[in-house]
């Protein structure tokens, strides 16, 4: 007892006393339990069940009497029954509330995802309306074409009107020259008749 104190340390727990139960992985044990709960929900399990307790009827029924091993009330049948209803239940209990885990898990990142998304939506939004803000004072492809065309159209018009001042010009030059040239002849005739009366006076 002595050696026993001794040996105990104060700066280090105390051991749990009592009876050591075996570590249960509760994952493993609820995919068990979920297998079992699905197997159970199925059209074969009834049909299989039935068919045991059909059998088990017969056999307890019309077998002779030395070979029935659960004879009529069928108080072990009633028994089986209740224990596997008795585990059953729980079984299936396990299973519910691991799928509504799953389900509040499945949710939450629902509710994330959506959320996400709607921050998405509404940052694209303003995105788009401020790329619609900014393509309102950008020049559009309609605006530009009917720009050219009045462009072209002012440039025909001032060709047009320097086609016009340039053919009023050679009119003008025309009559210029045209009257140059009439005034030039009584010029040489008088100077003929200066010439022509030199002449006769020498």
């Amino acid at each position: 007892m002595a050696e026993q104190r001794r040996g105990e340390r104060l700066d280090q727990p105390r051991a749990p006393r009592g009876l050591h139960l075996p570590r249960i992985d509760s994952d493993s044990f609820g995919r068990w339990a979920e297998g079992i709960a699905r197997g159970m929900g199925t059209a074969n399990f009834l049909v299989y069940m039935t068919l045991i307790l059909a059998a088990w009827f017969l056999w307890n029924t019309l077998a002779p009497a030395n070979l029935r091993f659960d004879p009529y009330t069928f108080t072990f049948l009633t028994l089986v029954l209740s224990l596997q209803a008795s585990y059953a239940a729980p079984l299936i209990l396990l299973a519910q509330n691991r799928q509504a885990d799953r389900d509040r898990v499945s949710l939450d990142e629902d509710r994330r995802r959506a959320t996400m998304q709607k921050a998405d939506t509404e940052y694209l939004a303003r995105e788009i309306a401020a790329l619609r803000i900014a393509m309102g004072d950008v020049a559009t492809r309609d605006f530009l074409r009917s720009e050219l065309a009045r462009l072209a159209e002012e440039l025909d018009d001032s060709a047009e009107r320097r086609r016009r001042l340039k053919r009023r010009h050679q009119e003008r030059e025309a009559r210029r020259a045209a009257d140059g040239d009439a005034l030039d002849e009584p010029r040489d005739e008088l100077d003929g008749d200066f010439a022509h009366d030199g002449r006769h006076e020498g």
